[in-house]
C-alpha cells in the first residue's frame, strides 16, 4: 500500500514516522510506498489554538488531494495535536485516514489500563485525549502545571529540537502523574515527545502514542 504522510507538524514527528517506517519495512523485507506532503506547523498551531477545525481540516485535505494524486491510497497525520479535526477532516478526505486515536484506543483496552496520565499540547490534555478512550480515567498535569506542559511541548514542536533540560523536565511531570496522581502509565500524548525520547525511553511507565500509531501504519500497509 501506497502511504501518503502530512509532514511538517512539526518536524520531529515527521523525522520520526519517516524513520520508523523504513525500519519497519526493512524488517519486514518489504518495500515502502511512501510520499511526504509538507505542512505549515505554524499554520496548523495557530488553528490548533484557535480550535478553528474547519480551517485545518481543509488544509489536510488539500494536502491529502495531493497525496492521492501522487499515487497514496491511505493518509496519514503524524500528529496527536493534529487529530482535534479528524471528525471534519475525515468527512472531506478522498483518502482513508489510518486515526492514531483509534489504533491508541485499541492498544490501551489490549493492556487492560483504566488510569492514564496525559502530556502534550493544552488541547489534548485537556481535552482527555480527545474524550476516546471509554472507561479510562485520563488525568492531565494538575493546575498551573499543564500550561508549563502546553508551552514546553509547542516550543518543541516549532524548533524541531529537543535537550537535556526538555527531558528532565517532561521526565519529571511523567513521574509526577505516577507517583502523586497514581496513573498507571502516562500517554506520550504529542508526536514531537519523539525528540525528547529520540536514544532513550522515557523513566516511567508510558505509551508511545507515535509509535503504536506507526505500528497500525504498517499493520494496514499489509
Amino acid at each position: 500500500m501506497h502511504i501518503g504522510l502530512i509532514g511538517g507538524i512539526g518536524l520531529g514527528a515527521t523525522e520520526f514516522y519517516y524513520r520508523s517506517l523504513v525500519t519497519s519495512f526493512a524488517e519486514r523485507g518489504t518495500p515502502l510506498h511512501l510520499t511526504i506532503a509538507h505542512a505549515d506547523v505554524v499554520v496548523e498551531t495557530a488553528n490548533l489554538l484557535a480550535d478553528d477545525r474547519a480551517a485545518q481540516a481543509a488544509i489536510f485535505a488539500a494536502h491529502t488531494r495531493q497525496l492521492a494524486g501522487a499515487g497514496a491510497e491511505c493518509v496519514v497525520i503524524p500528529s496527536v495535536a493534529g487529530h482535534f479535526c479528524i471528525g471534519e477532516f475525515e468527512a472531506l478526505s478522498t483518502l482513508p485516514p489510518v486515526n492514531l486515536l483509534d489504533a491508541v484506543a485499541a492498544e490501551v483496552a489490549a493492556r487492560g489500563l483504566k488510569r492514564l496520565g496525559v502530556i502534550g499540547t493544552r488541547t489534548v490534555m485537556a481535552s482527555r485525549f480527545y474524550d476516546r478512550l471509554p472507561g479510562v480515567a485520563i488525568v492531565p498535569p494538575p493546575g498551573t502545571e499543564l500550561d508549563a506542559v502546553h508551552d514546553a511541548y509547542i516550543k518543541i514542536a516549532l524548533s524541531g529540537a529537543a535537550g537535556d533540560a526538555e527531558r528532565a523536565f517532561f521526565d519529571r511531570m511523567g513521574q509526577r502523574l505516577i507517583k502523586e496522581q497514581g496513573c498507571e502509565a502516562v500517554l506520550l500524548g504529542g508526536t514531537d515527545l519523539s525528540l525528547v525520547y529520540r536514544t532513550h525511553a522515557a523513566d516511567f511507565p508510558h505509551l508511545h502514542c507515535a509509535a503504536i500509531h506507526v505500528a497500525a501504519i504498517v499493520q494496514r500497509a499489509g
